[in-house]
């Protein structure tokens, strides 16, 4: 709240406490008028502007009030023209020191002006909202946050690169079959996958899995110059093996070689066995006639090939 002085009508500012006016106008130094304890009504704004010391030109006269109090200590009479409009129409067109006065202080105290950027507002424009910065977050974690249908989408995407590199590996498997299932590690992945498939693996081929039992080389008495050469066998292999090539060799008594022949498949085994194979565990006995090279053939080996 604001006292005029009743002398130069200076607006003096009262204790915001006690609400009291103090005893002598800090302008002219004459004593207030305090007789009612009430606020005086302040002057219209035509006789402040006649009466108050004008502005400088680059500051607005309608700014009368800074925290509270006039601030005309820098005003200069020659700076502001002064306004000839008379007193009559300026006190019917004025509002009462009442009614400008009291609002102009509480806009200026309470509510910033939306031009005036304060530093509360500044620093709330700079800064995100608080809900904001908690859901967006950082960038890596948004791109952890993934929704059910995302990761259902995922899941798929690797169950197909898996299906498809398992269908590659089979497809090589397949296609080396011939290679592989010569080899006793990969011959059961090879077994299982053609059985699947339906595709033909080549039949193993171990000859040191064969074991000679028994062997003999004598000739007949019923035909000079022929032999007859007898073998019983056994196949100690992990799976059927193709019947073998046996290899007679007659040898003098000097260990000299004196006749070697390759007895194939079809030279030792019945028609009705050439296709078949030889079990594992199972015996099997040969049975040919060869010509004697010469009469000093006193020794023969038999070898699986």
């Amino acid at each position: 709240m604001f006292t005029a002085c009743p002398h130069c009508q200076f607006l003096v500012s009262r204790d915001p406490r006690s609400d009291a006016a103090p005893a002598d106008c800090p302008r002219c130094g004459k004593p207030l008028s305090t007789a009612d304890d009430a606020p005086a009504p302040a002057p219209s704004l035509a006789t402040l502007l006649h009466a108050a010391p004008p502005r400088a030109a680059s500051v607005p006269a309608a700014t009368l009030a800074i925290d509270g109090q006039v601030d005309a200590s820098h005003a200069s009479p020659s700076e502001v023209p002064a306004l000839s409009a008379p007193a009559d129409a300026a006190e019917e067109h004025a509002a009462p020191a009442e009614e400008i006065v009291p609002d102009a202080a509480a806009a200026t105290s309470d509510t910033p002006s939306p031009d005036v950027m304060t530093p509360a507002s500044v620093e709330a424009a700079a800064s995100p909202p608080l809900l904001a910065r908690k859901t967006t977050g950082p960038r890596f974690l948004q791109r952890a946050r993934t929704t059910p249908v995302h990761t259902r989408r995922v899941r798929l995407q690797w169950a197909v690169a898996a299906a498809l590199s398992l269908l590659l590996c089979i497809q090589v498997v397949v296609a080396d079959r011939a290679r592989l299932a010569t080899q006793a590690g990969w011959r059961p992945v090879v077994l299982g996958l053609c059985a699947v498939f339906r595709c033909d693996v080549p039949t193993w081929r171990e000859p040191a899995a064969f074991t000679m039992l028994s062997r003999d080389v004598r000739p007949l008495p019923d035909a000079p110059g022929t032999l007859q050469a007898q073998a019983t066998f056994r196949n100690e292999a992990r799976w059927p093996q193709a019947w073998p090539v046996i290899l007679l060799t007659l040898k003098d008594a000097d260990g000299r070689t004196l006749g070697a022949r390759a007895l194939q498949p079809v030279d030792y085994l019945p028609e009705d066995q050439l296709l078949a194979t030889i079990e594992p565990g199972q015996s099997a006995q040969m049975a040919v006639r060869i010509r004697e090279p010469s009469a000093s053939v006193v020794a023969f080996s038999f070898d699986f090939r």
